[in-house]
């Protein structure tokens, strides 16, 4: 793990790059599959300089711990171990395993790390793309279950052979949260944090009022349809406007309902949503776009302190308050 971890922050280290900003400070790099950038004031440069090292190196950990894409990760032996063995796990993961807990119980099953295998499936990269069987779908469907999910204290079971865990939907978001708390570890109070549109802001830039956050138009990548102020919240978007194929004129999306086993076709194009965290905003704007225009305003509004806004093929749904954070 210590080779693997020290691998993964030398490719994100090459990465680093300052970026010009105003009155404060700048980066970017590469991981988690995304671009990360992280914008922050403060008047010691000493302590800057020590947060930005220490970002980075937490975030290298973080992707080397939890990327199912490296199979000496934590969740690479969790899966290899299925059907055969439980695997240890530590307290940090075992809060982030309750807290998947949770969130799979509030989203009705809408949100489910164990949806790996139709994720897989349905392989919008593919060259040229294919459809699924039906049986093929079925027996993914078998492996998929947050439910079968087999945890006791610091370890963690998966009892079918060929089931996967994958913290795609919500370990960016956490990895978010964490960054913005280890900004305020090093005295930093005015930090945004964006890895890949999943954003939290806290404090305000210097001399303005809060953060203002674009929120990018499904029909027209690229542009915004609208931008939101942000200060101590969370903006977190979710689409399939970008990641998708075609198949005899139909078009299909990278997000999955792992209830049904197909990808998401309810008119859906992107979710946008404002929370306290970008773990929640995250999860909600994922689990909103599969539910669907109404029954995702209603899991969004049934959220303390969160708000949101969908936009479908032909139309623009919010919540009540929305409209309080938009700027045109």
């Amino acid at each position: 793990m210590v080779l693997t971890s020290n691998s993964v922050f030398d490719r994100i280290s090459a990465s680093v790059r300052e970026l010009p900003v105003a009155n404060g400070r700048k980066f970017a790099f590469h991981a988690m599959g995304t671009v990360c950038q992280i914008t922050f004031a403060t008047g010691s440069r000493v302590a800057a300089d020590q947060f930005k090292s220490a970002a980075v190196r937490w975030v290298a950990d973080f992707e080397s711990k939890y990327s199912r894409f490296i199979p000496e990760s934590l969740i690479g032996r969790i899966n290899s171990a299925a059907g055969k063995s439980w695997v240890e796990v530590d307290d940090e993961t075992d809060q982030l395993f309750s807290l998947c807990h949770e969130l799979h119980f509030m989203t009705r099953g809408a949100f489910d790390p164990t949806a790996l295998p139709l994720i897989e499936l349905w392989n919008w990269k593919a060259n040229p793309p294919a459809l699924p069987t039906d049986a093929a779908i079925e027996a993914a469907r078998q492996l998929v279950g947050w439910k079968q999910v087999q945890r006791r204290n610091g370890a963690v079971f998966l009892p079918r052979a060929g089931m996967k865990l994958d913290l795609g939907g919500i370990g960016k978001e956490y990895a978010v949260d964490r960054v913005a708390y280890l900004a305020a570890q090093h005295g930093i109070e005015s930090v945004l944090v964006d890895f890949g549109q999943d954003i939290r802001a806290q404090g305000k830039p210097v001399g303005k009022p809060a953060w203002h956050i674009g929120l990018e138009d499904p029909q027209r990548p690229g542009k915004c349809w609208a931008g939101v102020t942000a200060k101590d919240m969370a903006v977190a978007t979710s689409g399939d406007y970008l990641r998708n194929f075609q198949v005899a004129g139909r078009r299909y999306g990278h997000i999955i309902d792992p209830r049904t086993g197909h990808p998401v076709h309810n008119g859906c194009r992107a979710v946008s949503v404002l929370a306290p965290t970008c773990t929640v905003a995250g999860v909600l704007s994922t689990t909103a776009f599969i539910l669907g225009p109404q029954e995702g305003l209603n899991l969004i509004g049934s959220y303390l302190g969160a708000e949101g806004a969908i936009t479908t093929n032909h139309s623009r749904h919010q919540t009540r308050r929305f409209h309080e954070y938009v700027t045109r």
